[in-house]
């Protein structure tokens, strides 16, 4: 998580400095003291050695419990949602999104997470405030069960705004070769099971925005009866990270298949995991899409269609599995306090057929 700033003494007099072009390397160093707290809190036996270093170490010993192990790495950002975080001055939360996109990407194929990195840009570094937003990677790690070994904070002075940031991250996991998922796994009959989402997730904010404030010209400050709290409270709701939630289910009951819900929609990605003979069918009358889907549906007269394309509707995380483990399944998500049920099934492709369709309407 150190910051990697030019070291060089700045030449006397009125020479040009690294100070003078806007890149503050004593603000820098005080980001880092305040975020070591955060990062420690995510340390798994497997991480040796601490901040400071130029790379973050894992001891890959540990693999060898596994026969073959396969890693799986994935990156993400978080989009156009860090705006919002800036406009409230909310940088707590943002982490959260950032894990989630990251580590259930990977847990998808049944990996499980093990570290991540990660990227923070900023155009004048405040050291609290990136301090704030590693904090919440740190929880989000932390709820995802994996360890966060490093990162970079840049300083980007004329091409960000004094309070402009953005934030990426990449991950790596590790998965059984004979125990990973993936469409060739999935069968005929298999039962679709649909996970709930804390709700928009981190995907869809650039219709967002444009629908709630440029033609609802709603603000961040709009109290909405129907959300309980105000529009900006509800936009920043961080994504849920299901990944230990995945990881428990395939303990307990047979798996074949994940699909995280997140960019293009809910059919779109399901269609991901499903193989070219087969057609996963998504029944809308098994559940309400929250209040802020919607909201948004409303507010810019977005059709059907277009909001299921672009947001998860509800649903941040599919299981496929066969149909004698759907009880097991549902229960071990309801121990976990996973909201979650059987939405749709796997069929044979007919001729027409995409990957993954949805179908009927949703449930008032």
């Amino acid at each position: 998580m150190s910051a990697e700033f030019d070291q060089r003494a700045p030449h006397a007099g009125t020479g040009a400095s690294y100070a003078a072009a806007g890149v503050d390397i004593e603000a820098g160093d005080r980001a880092v003291e305040l975020m070591k707290e955060w990062v420690k809190k995510t340390k798994r036996p497997e991480v040796l050695g601490g901040l400071g270093g130029f790379a973050g170490l894992f001891d890959a010993s540990a693999l060898k419990r596994y026969e073959r192990p396969l890693l799986a790495s994935a990156t993400d950002g978080v989009g156009t949602k860090v705006d919002l975080a800036r406009r409230m001055g909310v940088y707590d939360t943002i982490g959260h999104d950032l894990v989630g996109m990251v580590v259930d990407d990977l847990v998808v194929c049944g990996a499980e997470p093990l570290f991540m990195t990660d990227y923070i840009c900023v155009g004048k570094v405040h050291p609290e405030r990136v301090a704030a937003i590693v904090k919440g990677i740190a929880e989000g790690c932390v709820l995802a069960g994996c360890a966060l070994v490093g990162g970079e904070t840049a300083e980007h002075p004329g091409l960000l705004g004094p309070d402009d940031f953005d934030v990426a991250g990449a991950g790596t996991g590790v998965v059984e070769y004979d125990q990973l998922l993936g469409a060739d796994r999935i069968r005929e009959g298999d039962a679709v099971i649909a996970m709930a989402s804390s709700g928009l997730h981190s995907n869809g904010y650039s219709l967002v925005r444009h629908v709630v404030f440029d033609r609802a010209g709603m603000t961040l400050e709009s109290h909405v009866e129907e959300f309980g709290r105000t529009l900006g409270e509800e936009l920043l709701e961080p994504t849920k990270i299901y990944s230990l939630d995945c990881l428990a289910l395939t303990r307990t009951a047979e798996v074949h298949g994940f699909s995280h819900i997140t960019g293009g929609g809910l059919a779109n990605n399901l269609a991901r995991v499903i193989p070219d003979h087969l057609h996963a069918t998504v029944d809308r009358s098994t559940w309400t899409p929250g209040a802020v889907f919607d909201l948004v549906g409303r507010a810019g007269d977005v059709e059907r269609l277009e909001l299921e394309k672009t947001l998860n509707m509800g649903v941040g995380m599919m299981a496929i599995v066969p149909e004698v483990s759907v009880d097991v399944a549902l229960q071990t998500l309801a121990d976990r306090g996973v909201d979650a049920w059987v939405a749709g099934a796997v069929v044979e492709r007919g001729e027409h057929r995409e990957g993954a369709a949805l179908t009927g309407d949703y449930a008032k």
